[in-house]
């Protein structure tokens, strides 16, 4: 099985720079979105094979998620049941017979960390509700997670030791995902490599320099690590400032 994630900072402007040609030529089982940007009016595309399901923010123009399934679900969940973070669009769930997927665009806690304490908050809301998941069958998760975990996950690490994404505050809330028996998949197969990023940002030329992030990921619950095939980064696929990151599993 093969399934990708991406943030598309907007998947209209993503359509319009090459966003089907890389989804039909990786032909994914499963393709989720983050940052979606649109409204339900606005929806770009059918696709043919798929069952599509959006979770839309309340806010015009803002965050917003999808996945795009060849197999139909048993069952599909917009948010995570608490209304307080339910209103950005940022998670959808579909159980499948053996395994829940998840999409989720995690809050971004902004410049001077001002939007911490709301993250921090989310972080406990957004654990403890994988964890009621993991209780009844394995988890896949994967998305813009907002944080890159340790130091080799970002270019320059020191100089962003107290900026949003790189925060102990942040860290430390991944750090307990994975306490909780959830394993980053990329790490899983390549725990020391370097440069590898998954968004850049539009300033410095910072792409162009690999002066990147690694905030992209996809996770599993620990049972189903011996399935792991491989994940990959997608490092050379342009039309956001993100790119695409994949995993197989049998």
């Amino acid at each position: 099985m093969k399934l990708i994630s991406w943030n598309v900072n907007g998947i209209r402007a993503c359509v319009k720079n090459g966003f089907m040609d890389f989804f039909q030529k990786e032909d994914a089982d499963i393709f989720c979105l983050q940052e979606t940007k649109i409204q339900e009016e606005q929806i770009p595309f059918a696709l043919e094979g798929y069952h599509l399901y959006w979770n839309f923010a309340q806010k015009k123009g803002y965050s917003g998620t999808a996945i795009f399934t060849k197999q139909e679900p048993l069952n599909v969940v917009y948010g995570i049941g608490q209304e307080e973070h339910d209103c950005e669009g940022r998670v959808i769930t579909l159980e499948f017979e053996s395994f829940y997927i998840v999409t989720v665009y995690t809050p971004n806690s902004q410049r001077g960390l001002a939007r911490l304490d709301y993250r921090m908050k989310w972080e406990e809301a957004f654990l403890s509700y994988l964890k009621g998941l993991d209780a009844l069958k394995p988890v896949v998760f994967c998305g813009d997670l907002n944080v890159a975990h340790t130091e080799i996950d970002l270019k320059n690490p020191g100089s962003n030791r107290k900026n949003a994404g790189f925060s102990d505050e942040e860290r430390a809330r991944f750090t307990e995902v994975v306490n909780n028996g959830f394993v980053d998949t990329f790490r899983h197969f390549y725990p020391e490599r370097t440069g590898a990023y998954t968004w850049w940002s539009y300033m410095f030329n910072a792409r162009t320099n690999n002066a990147g992030w690694r905030i992209d990921y996809f996770c599993v619950s620990e049972r189903l690590k011996d399935q792991l095939k491989d994940a990959r980064i997608y490092s050379g696929i342009q039309g956001s400032d993100h790119c695409p990151v994949g995993l197989e599993i049998f």
